[in-house]
């Protein structure tokens, strides 16, 4: 269902109609998988000084900011204008208002990628367009469908944007942005964690019913809220105080409760379905990246904490990402759920970079072949999506 605009707006804007406007998860999730390429194709020759990027930011901290703020930024997108209308019975946003958005997107990735010949504040200025403009439109559309309990997320979103903002302030004022990373980090594995509770919990109840089994994930409770407020008091904790022994205890505590809520909800038990499977090992890898940066906080062997990070960077963000985009893609234009080809080799892509990232970091002899073949297998993931799902976000299907 797409919003329709007055004859005099599609005069004023040819491209109302377009197919690829039609909703937001189909230019955002291609942007996004697009970005999420770059930050790592593009990089690794700028880290290695083959190429050179006009941004007065480091080479670690433009590749994070492409990453967060440009790919999962767009794939936040995607998929909030594209559930809000699920949520409050809304036309889709679409058309001329969609486009004013992606344009906003594109002026951001620019303005950072050629910030030291802009200057920081007017980059900072024309990046934050974007995250600004987005937070209105959910708000907007949250609130006229009287949908306020969803009110929460557009909220994260907003908090997502403010870490953006802070990033620039950060690294103009001190040089670097360590603690405005870390928060992102932070705030999109709380979106995670709160959307994330929500449908995979939701969509396996229903998988399972159609199948006639009367073992299903275990509802909402004390453990799932004791999980998210015992994550948010580490995440603060760890974005302020990343060294502190007493954030490795909580991180740890963190990942326990976590592993203890994802044990609920009968993940295993969708394994004959790949496009829910998923779903589940995306999560699985939040208590991971907890009880590994917080034994590595505490020094347990010779765990270093800043490498294990990647476990929620390249494996849950690169996991939930492409596990609800293909998923989100695929139902919004009328396929069914169900894995093919292109799926699985997207799944074991990403799986196969995030766990090669990971283990560079326990294996230092062999961190350069590993950090090579998970940029690799990473990269090539959000590249077949891009390619394989281009006609289905794109190309409107022809009628018989």
């Amino acid at each position: 269902m797409s919003q329709a605009l007055p004859h005099a707006d599609r005069a004023a804007f040819p491209f109302a109609d377009a197919y690829w406007l039609s909703g937001g998860f189909r230019p955002f999730f291609f942007l996004g998988a697009i970005a999420m390429v770059a930050s790592i194709l593009v990089w690794l020759p700028v880290f290695s000084g083959s190429l050179e990027v006009p941004t007065r930011f480091l080479p670690v901290e433009w590749h994070v900011h492409t990453l967060l703020f440009g790919g999962v930024s767009a794939i936040i997108a995607g998929f909030a204008l594209t559930a809000v209308s699920n949520w409050t019975g809304r036309p889709l946003v679409s058309g001329g208002l969609l486009f004013a958005l992606v344009v906003l997107w594109v002026i951001g990735r620019v303005a950072v990628s050629t910030s030291a010949l802009l200057g920081p504040w007017l980059a900072a200025a024309l990046d934050m367009l974007f995250p600004l403009a987005l937070v209105f439109v959910f708000a907007r559309e949250v609130i006229a469908g009287g949908n306020y309990r969803n009110l929460r997320i557009v909220a994260l979103v907003a908090v997502f944007g403010l870490t953006n903002a802070c990033f620039h302030l950060e690294s103009a004022l001190a040089g670097a942005a360590d603690h405005s990373l870390r928060a992102a980090v932070a705030v999109v594995l709380a979106m995670i964690m709160l959307v994330g509770g929500r449908i995979i919990p939701a969509f396996t109840r229903n998988w399972l019913m159609m199948r006639g089994s009367d073992r299903l994930p275990a509802p909402f409770s004390r453990v799932d809220g004791s999980a998210m407020l015992m994550s948010v008091i580490a995440l603060v904790s760890w974005i302020a105080w990343p060294e502190a022994g007493a954030t490795g205890v909580l991180l740890v505590l963190a990942g326990l409760a976590n592993s203890v809520r994802v044990a609920r909800w009968r993940g295993l038990a969708t394994r004959s379905e790949p496009l829910l499977f998923v779903l589940h090992a995306a999560y699985a890898t939040i208590p991971a990246g907890f009880l590994l940066v917080g034994a590595g906080v505490l020094g347990v062997a010779a765990i270093d904490p800043l490498a294990m990070v990647h476990v929620w960077t390249a494996g849950t963000v690169g996991m939930m990402t492409l596990a609800v985009m293909t998923r989100a893609s695929r139902g919004h234009s009328g396929r069914g759920l169900v894995a093919g080809r292109l799926e699985l080799a997207i799944f074991v892509l990403v799986f196969a970079g995030a766990l090669a990232r990971v283990l560079a970091g326990f294996v230092p002899q062999e961190a350069m072949p590993l950090f090579h073949g998970a940029a690799g297998c990473w990269s090539l993931a959000y590249l077949l999506f891009a390619a394989g799902y281009f006609p289905m976000l794109f190309l409107r299907p022809r009628h018989r």
